[in-house]
């Protein structure tokens, strides 16, 4: 027999991609400028000039065997040290090329992570809000899938929330900030007093608790006092899955590394293990000639000047309209309090007003709606009757 779990996940889509689809159909009927498409975190700002430039010049200038060949398994050498010094630059660590795991992406990344640290009956814990895909990497790498809620009303760390999801079973605590869906950055504070908590557990039930830092929104931060730490500062046992998707608007070319902390007593063996999962999952050599693309642009970014003027016009007028919002302080994306008890009803109402967002509920919070505002600021200011008409048939 098909593997049925795999079938069933295959016959539906993310509540994302369906209304992302849902969207596409519906702009074909009635014109694309009359729907408002806030599904999909897809960029709307194009990539720096750098990387055109860097894509022309290299297929102008290199070997075209060579460019589009196979690398090593793990990515470049040389790609993998410039992404190193970039980072030790950036954030005064100490990594190096044999820390460093070229990926088709942060999805690549947590899905290698996770398969190289999980034993079957092993546990991994997720902050709520979290991203839906999540569940379905930790399951798929024969996890148990546990969340642990954040603070109501900000969305930062609940630590004795997350202290109690905690287990003799735990393997791994995933965080992502700034956070999809929320927008926050978790605190510096926060985030140190997590790294003390599971080095306080780690300890107590003699089991090591690794923390998977999820960081394809990281430069996308909109005031510098807001940027979150870097979690080898905080804690040894740490990895970082990032993607390039965001910071420089790549999400269909799939660039990104795995970035293992080699404070960790033992790296080399989860490194390994790294490579290892890769291998057993066909995630080797990422593709070569965006691997040289980031070897010239990885310390470059997508102008994200418009995302913040898109956060602060939303966020302005849902105010205004009587909206619950939690103000994002990085990515591009909104969480907004249901005006009704579920979500799912409540994004099907928006929907008669050609308002398309996504319910809360796969994101682990059933009375909240996401909106993507990347997208042009236009969409938004035509988009804001069609928001304040929606508040109003509330009332």
């Amino acid at each position: 027999m098909i593997n049925q779990k795999n079938v069933a996940l295959g016959k539906v889509r993310s509540s994302i991609r369906e209304l992302y689809e849902y969207g596409k159909a519906r702009k074909a009927e009635i014109g694309e400028e009359n729907v408002f498409d806030f599904s999909l975190g897809n960029p709307s700002v194009p990539a720096p000039e750098e990387v055109n430039a860097a894509i022309k010049d290299l297929v102008d200038s290199c070997n075209p065997v060579t460019l589009h060949g196979y690398t090593s398994a793990p990515g470049d050498y040389d790609v993998r040290n410039v992404i190193a010094l970039d980072l030790n630059k950036r954030f005064n660590v100490n990594l190096n090329a044999n820390c460093i795991y070229l990926t088709c992406g942060a999805a690549a990344s947590l899905t290698i992570t996770l398969n190289a640290l999980v034993n079957r009956g092993d546990e991994v814990v997720a902050l709520v809000p979290y991203f839906p895909e999540y569940k379905v990497f930790a399951e798929n790498a024969g996890a148990k899938f546990v969340t642990a809620a954040c603070e109501k009303g900000t969305f930062q760390i609940d630590l004795q929330k997350l202290e109690s999801a905690l287990s003799p079973a735990t393997k791994a605590v995933i965080i992502n900030s700034p956070n999809n869906p929320s927008g926050v950055v978790y605190s510096r504070k926060s985030m140190i007093l997590l790294g003390q908590l599971l080095e306080k557990y780690s300890k107590r039930y003699k089991n090591r608790i690794y923390l998977i830092s999820d960081e394809p929104y990281r430069e996308l931060v909109y005031e510098k006092h807001d940027t979150s730490p870097y979690i080898t500062d905080f804690y040894a046992y740490s990895v970082v899955c990032y993607s390039y998707s965001k910071s420089l608007s790549l999400p269909g070319e799939r660039i990104g590394y795995i970035a293992v902390n080699n404070n960790m007593p033992d790296y080399e063996e989860l490194y390994a293990g790294i490579c290892g999962a890769g291998r057993a999952l066909g995630f080797v050599c990422a593709p070569n000639l965006f691997q040289q693309v980031i070897k010239r642009v990885c310390n470059k970014t997508a102008d994200i000047n418009i995302y913040k003027q898109n956060r602060d016009l939303l966020y302005n007028a849902l105010v205004e309209y009587g909206y619950e919002v939690v103000k994002p302080q990085g990515a591009f994306y909104m969480f907004v309090k249901s005006l009704e008890p579920d979500a799912k009803s409540f994004a099907e109402r928006a929907k008669k007003y050609e308002l398309l967002f996504v319910p809360g509920d796969d994101f682990g919070c059933k009375s909240y709606v996401r909106i993507a505002y990347c997208v042009a600021p236009q969409t938004i200011n035509n988009a804001l009757p069609q928001f304040k008409a929606l508040a109003e048939s509330y009332k």
